[in-house]
């Protein structure tokens, strides 16, 4: 069961399925239909979102893809997050996550924390915290991974392991860091993605019926 404010994000975030251009939905719809064939074959579905320093949107789709994913019902998928180097899960984007009404612990108080993220009265939360795409805390193999940035997509052209590679790449909030745009920009990010991971486990609910 969805945390109650999740849900009405969720809700909320439905109704703008229209922002996401025709060549978005169709690579959106690989990707949904990649998810659903596993399914299909009664497999366990890893997703691994990649991008350069696991800080911001590999993060974001992350948790966005797991949350949807129970919000619509859909077993046996396990999202995962890394990077072609660790750094930390960037407090701006703990923030915006935050403000969307997810739950967030801090576990510790170290360079690289790690960050309790609750979507689900009933689920464990999700442990976040910055690694490379290969730390042994993500599947090795048989796993999809998604390239969220443009760097990483163009330093990393083998991600070992994987059996399927998808580009959903998106802008970096970064680039607005001490900006008086940062919190715009950081929400603007993390509710693009929410729209377009909703998109994809609603299709693949209904391609599933």
């Amino acid at each position: 069961m969805i945390i109650q404010n999740i849900a009405t994000k969720i809700l909320e975030l439905e109704k703008r399925f229209d922002e996401i251009s025709s060549a978005r939905k169709d690579l959106l719809n690989d990707f949904a239909r990649y998810i659903s064939e596993k399914l299909r074959s009664d497999k366990i579905v890893n997703l691994n979102f990649i991008c350069t320093h696991n800080s911001r949107r590999s993060h974001m789709s992350q948790i966005w893809a797991q949350t949807a994913s129970e919000y619509f019902e859909i077993p046996n998928i396990h999202c995962f997050s890394g990077g072609t180097e660790a750094t930390a899960f960037n407090p701006r984007s703990v923030r915006a996550i935050r403000n969307a009404g997810f739950k967030i612990d801090q576990e510790n108080e170290s360079d690289n924390p790690i960050y309790l993220v609750h979507f689900s009265e009933k689920k464990e939360p999700l442990q976040c915290f910055s690694k490379v795409y290969n730390d042994n805390f993500n599947p090795q193999k048989d796993f999809a991974a998604i390239m969220t940035c443009s760097h990483a997509e163009k330093n990393c052209p083998v991600v070992f392991g994987a059996e399927k590679r998808f580009s959903i790449k998106y802008e970096d909030p970064k680039e607005f860091d001490g900006t008086t745009l940062e919190e715009e920009k950081y929400r603007e990010r993390f509710e693009q993605i929410g729209i377009e991971m909703i998109f994809v486990f609603k299709e693949i609910m209904n391609m599933l019926k």
